[in-house]
Parts: structure tokens; sequence; C-alpha cells
């Protein structure tokens, strides 16, 4: 698998998220996020569809981008790949690494204990 960067990443979340978009979509939800040139961006789409990591089609003189790569398997992958290098591949350990470093609303608690239940019931 094709391991995207940050920049890479931060393209394909607004596209798992809007399914297709062309350059100018894509540019102006990067560009509230940081500053970024729309040449950067239209430059950075086109070496992820040469990478395989975005898919591209013509739709009348503009093309639309959509993703290539599924979400889920790419967080997995990535996420493996963290816990690997930083953790020993200790899921436990990274787990107690991001509780106890930030604070936890209730509601995360919340989710989090529903999910560890699931797990334990199946």
């Amino acid at each position: 698998m094709i391991t995207p960067t940050q920049a890479e990443l931060e393209i394909l979340n607004i596209l798992w998220k809007s399914g297709e978009a062309r350059v100018p979509e894509v540019h102006a939800l990067l560009s509230q996020q940081k500053d970024i040139g729309y040449t950067t961006t239209l430059k950075a789409m086109q070496v992820m569809e040469q990478k395989g990591l975005l898919q591209r089609r013509r739709d009348g003189r503009s093309h639309v981008y959509a993703p290539a790569i599924a979400e889920d398997a790419t967080k997995n992958t990535l996420l493996s790949r963290f816990v690997e290098s930083t953790f020993d591949g200790s899921r436990s350990r990274m787990v107690m690494q991001l509780l106890g470093s930030q604070a936890v609303s209730p509601e995360e608690l919340a989710e989090i204990r529903h999910f560890l239940q699931n797990l334990e019931e199946n």
C-alpha cells in the first residue's frame, strides 16, 4: 500500500467526506485549515493521481477527483504502523498514553466503554 504524506491525508480526508470534488473545491476547504496556494493544491492532487491515491475523470473542461484508496484500510494501515513503531506494537500502551495525556469528556468515555463492552461480548 502507498503511504500518503500528511498533506496528502488532508486532501484524502476532504475527498473521503465529499466522495469527489474539483480542485477549486478541495482548495477552498484546505485554505480554511492552512495557507496554501491554488497551484500547490493542483500539483499535489495531480501527483496523488499518478501515485494511485486519487482517481480522476474529465467533466467538461475540468477534472473531478475521487479517492482511489479506502479510508478504513488506509487509516488502519497507518495506525498499525504508528503503534508498531511508537509503542512496540502495544495497543494498550498507546490507549493509556492517549487517554492519560489529555482530558477526555464524559461522552467520549461512555463511547469507549460501550466499544470495549461490545469487544468483550463478541
